[in-house]
């Protein structure tokens, strides 16, 4: 028997196939994906009674992609204030922290109670500066440490855009982190064809904050030498005055355009269109300075926000050169 050499017992052959797995068959697993517990309840913020608002992005929800969100984490912004964003560039956004409500307060504007200074950049469009076709304008608004506070929109058609160029009417939409329209300006037609100093040629700008409550007005005054302009309370009652340079077309120098009290004696904050060498020279790629006290209104601060697009409108969005017929 030591002879012996035990052996395995034969399997049919059809049974062995069936134990073989062909090189084509799916592994065999299961889905890596776990599903996680449901996420905690949200009480709706104070300012929304009915919960949150359609299409709204809440940052405690599950379930919802926001655009950009608010972070304080150490990704750089990719540009500082005076380089201008490039269209479909995608780069790490920081905003600024939400602060919280205050009474008395329009929804939206209490970044700008922190604050006192803010940068206005306008997005470069090199197709735009290429092509000469018009496109909607865009803003980033951003503090002093580079923090984004809000985004501003130009919505106008193509037609009006290309056909009345710097004397367009426009609407402006300007939006925070949530894409929450916190507030809209409005610059209605007026026609410069009739005297300079009629008042119906005189350009104007309303601010709505939330959108449909209107909180101001910025009016031009017609001036032989310089730029001047009120502005005005929901009531167009004048409580502020801006006045700009003698020229706004110097070359290799900022634009200042202070704001003072009507008499003129006090001065309350500028506004400052900065020089940017060849990005302010051959395109529509502007950066503008607002500075305002820690402690004025919040309303008026947004009123001398506003005074900036009208005045960058009007001075400093560049029309494309006429060709020549012949």
């Amino acid at each position: 028997m030591s002879g012996v050499v035990p052996t395995v017992p034969k399997q049919p052959a059809d049974e062995v196939e069936n134990h073989i797995k062909l090189p084509d068959d799916p592994p065999d697993y299961n889905s890596h994906f776990v599903q996680g517990p449901p996420g905690a309840a949200v009480p709706p913020p104070a300012g929304y009674p009915g919960g949150w608002p359609v299409g709204y992005y809440s940052p405690q929800q599950p379930s919802t992609f926001p655009l950009c969100q608010p972070t304080g984490g150490t990704h750089p912004i990719q540009y500082q204030p005076g380089r201008y964003p490039m269209p479909n560039h995608s780069a790490p956004i920081t905003w600024m922290p939400g602060p919280t409500l205050l009474p008395g307060c329009p929804p939206g504007l209490e970044y700008l109670t922190q604050l006192d200074n803010i940068h206005v950049l306008q997005h470069f469009e090199p197709l735009e500066m290429m092509t000469h076709f018009e496109t909607n304008n865009k803003y980033d608004i951003k503090n002093n440490v580079d923090q984004m506070v809000y985004t501003v929109t130009e919505d106008t058609d193509d037609f009006t855009r290309n056909a009345y160029r710097t004397l367009r009417p426009f609407i402006l939409r300007v939006t925070d982190y949530m894409g929450r329209e916190i507030m809209t300006m409005q610059r209605p037609f007026r026609c410069t064809c009739c005297c300079f100093c009629c008042p119906s040629t005189r350009q104007e700008l309303e601010v709505q904050c939330p959108p449909g409550v209107t909180i101001g007005f910025v009016l031009e005054h017609w001036n032989l030498c310089r730029a001047v302009y009120s502005i005005q309370n929901e009531k167009k009652e004048n409580v502020m005055r801006v006045r700009g340079p003698c020229s706004t077309y110097g070359c290799g120098s900022d634009s200042v355009f202070e704001v003072t009290s009507l008499d003129g004696v006090s001065n309350i904050g500028s506004i400052i269109r900065k020089w940017n060498g060849l990005m302010s020279g051959m395109g529509d790629a502007d950066h503008f300075d607002i500075r305002f006290p820690l402690d004025l209104e919040v309303k008026m601060k947004a009123m001398i926000f506003g005074a900036c697009f009208l005045i960058d409108f009007m001075y400093f969005e560049r029309s494309p050169p006429h060709r020549s017929s012949r």
